[in-house]
C-alpha cells in the first residue's frame, strides 16, 4: 500500500513557496510515497519533480476555468486558464486526462463551483475530492461525500499544501498502481485520512502571492 497526497502544490504556483527538495525531504520524513502535484495553472513544477523525486509522481494542473477549479490529472501538455469549464474538460480528455474536482463544497473560495454549474458537468467528471485538509468547514466535506456517492464517483483527498509542512495532512491509502487506468482501480479500493490544518497556512499563501508579485 502506498500514502498518496493527491493535491499539492510547489513554488510553480504563484501563492506557494515550497521548494521541490523541501517537499521531497518532507515526504520521506512522514512516509507519503505518492504526490499529484497540481500548481496552478502550470505542469512545469510536476515535469521537474517528476525528475528527481524518489517516489511516483502524477502531473497534474490545477486549473482556474470561467466557472470554477478542476484539477486534470495525468497531464502532457499545459492547459490555459480561464477557459470555459466545458473547454477545459475536453483539453484533460484529449490528453487521456482525468478530471477531478477539488473542494466543490468550500463557501469561502470564490474560485469553488456553484451546485447548477457542478451538476452540469457531473457526467464529465471522473474524481471529486471529498476531503481537503485546508478547507475550514467539515459542512463541505460531508457535501462532498454525499455528492460521491450519490453519482458513483470515485473519491480523492488532498492537503492543498502551500507550504511543505502541509503535505501529507490529507492522502488517500490504496494500492501501488503504474499508469491512469491502474491509478482508478487503487484509488477505488483506497481509504482516506485527513486532518484539516490551521486557518492560519492561508495567510501564508497571501504572503507568497504578494512577494512574488512585488518583490
Amino acid at each position: 500500500m502506498i500514502k498518496a497526497d493527491l493535491h499539492i502544490h510547489t513554488a510553480y504556483s504563484m501563492d506557494s513557496v515550497s521548494g521541490l527538495e523541501q517537499v521531497i525531504e518532507h515526504c520521506r520524513k512522514i512516509g507519503i510515497n505518492c504526490l499529484a502535484i497540481a500548481d496552478h495553472n502550470t505542469i512545469s513544477g510536476a515535469l521537474k519533480m517528476q525528475e528527481i523525486a524518489p517516489f511516483q509522481i502524477i502531473v497534474a494542473e490545477e486549473i482556474l476555468t470561467s466557472g470554477g477549479e478542476v484539477i486534470g490529472l495525468f497531464l502532457k501538455k499545459e492547459i490555459s486558464a480561464k477557459l470555459p469549464i466545458e473547454e477545459t474538460i475536453a483539453r484533460i480528455k484529449e490528453q487521456n486526462g482525468l478530471v477531478c474536482i477539488p473542494h466543490p463544497y468550500d463557501t469561502l473560495r470564490f474560485s469553488a463551483f456553484r451546485n447548477q454549474l457542478l451538476e452540469s458537468i457531473i457526467p464529465q467528471i471522473d474524481i471529486i475530492e471529498v476531503f481537503n485538509a485546508r478547507s475550514l468547514f467539515p459542512g463541505g466535506s460531508d457535501k462532498a461525500k454525499l455528492l460521491a456517492q450519490k453519482h458513483n464517483k470515485l473519491a480523492s483527498a488532498g492537503s492543498d499544501a502551500h507550504i511543505a509542512s502541509e503535505v501529507g495532512r490529507a492522502y488517500v491509502e490504496m494500492p501501488d498502481f503504474n499508469g491512469k487506468d491502474e491509478f482508478l482501480t487503487a484509488l477505488a479500493k483506497g481509504k482516506i485520512f485527513g486532518r484539516r490544518s490551521s486557518p492560519a497556512v492561508h495567510f501564508a499563501s497571501t504572503w507568497a502571492r504578494l512577494k512574488k508579485r512585488f518583490f
